[in-house]
């Protein structure tokens, strides 16, 4: 995905603040911008324009900056994106604000294009996001937790800025029936899974091919979609050599090097069938587009793979 759109200029936030200027210097510099790469994927075939290209991937990048302002915080996070967190460089109190004053930004700058639809979908975005943080909160150190409760959580995080990359575009174009946003909600959703499942892999060091640390989650007491999927037929005997676990191999040691591996076969597995179940949907969406539109179809049947296993484009 080499598409790009610049989202950020000094000239978004107040002069006068230089504080919070700063802090979002610090913030999007080094992002990868995936999120406005998707909008634009499927604007360009929607034929918007410029200003509503450039609308729509600006609210995407300060709904998602935000969030990783106040997860940094709640989650007592250290480094992002190789630098310090705002909440330990500035003041969890100036983070807190900071990521605020991004999700007002949202608001003003939606209420002046004056699409209601698009405006209530981004409010309901937002409230989910929160809502998910709130819940995941919740669960650390639940070492019970299954994976449909964090599939709920996951849903209401990190898919809810799939679904509102996917929808955002059709909504601004403002002529697509509810089947259309019924298909896209659906096929977000499972790319939110997808993308959230493999980060939680990567933490098991599967598939890092960034060379991420490993066992964060773990360490903090969190049990990821891939952490509860070993633990759901791991004998009680071992549990707490698991969770104690400071290493890979504890890990493997805590449940067996067989164990592990063929968990994650399951693992996968379970996920080419959620890959196969986008596909469907995705398919689907063809018979409702313009000739014209069709091509975001294929743009977007690329995103399971780049997403779940990584693969680059």
């Amino acid at each position: 995905m080499s598409l790009s759109v610049k989202v950020y200029s000094e000239n978004d936030f107040p002069k006068y603040l230089p504080k919070l200027n700063s802090i979002y210097d610090d913030l999007f510099s080094g992002g990868k911008g995936f999120r406005s790469k998707l909008i634009q994927m499927i604007a360009n075939p929607l034929e918007l324009n410029s200003s509503q290209i450039a609308l729509l991937s600006q609210t995407i990048e300060f709904i998602h900056n935000a969030s990783l302002l106040h997860d940094d915080l709640v989650d007592r996070s250290h480094l992002r994106r190789s630098k310090p967190t705002a909440w330990l460089k500035y003041s969890p109190e100036y983070a807190v604000l900071a990521g605020d004053y991004l999700l007002a930004r949202v608001m003003v700058n939606l209420s002046k294009y004056g699409n209601l639809k698009l405006i209530q979908f981004t409010s309901e975005t937002i409230s989910n996001l929160l809502e998910g943080e709130w819940i995941q909160d919740s669960l650390v150190h639940d070492w019970s937790v299954n994976l449909p409760k964090l599939d709920q959580v996951h849903n209401l995080k990190t898919a809810s800025l799939f679904k509102w990359c996917l929808r955002a575009p059709f909504l601004a174009k403002e002529k697509y029936s509810e089947e259309v946003h019924e298909i896209l909600e659906n096929c977000g959703s499972i790319l939110g899974l997808l993308f959230q499942r493999s980060d939680d892999l990567i933490d098991f060091n599967i598939r890092n091919f960034e060379g991420k640390a490993a066992l964060g989650d773990l360490k903090s007491g969190y049990l990821n979609s891939f952490g509860a999927y070993l633990l759901e037929q791991l004998p009680q005997s071992r549990l707490l050599s698991f969770k104690n676990s400071q290493t890979l191999e504890q890990v493997y040691e805590a449940v067996g090097k067989g164990y592990f591996d063929s968990r994650l076969e399951e693992f996968d597995n379970r996920n080419r069938e959620l890959i196969r179940l986008y596909h469907h949907h995705l398919t689907s969406l063809v018979q409702f587009l313009d000739s014209g539109e069709r091509r975001l179809v294929d743009d977007l049947g690329m995103l399971p793979d780049l997403l779940y296993w990584r693969e680059k484009r």
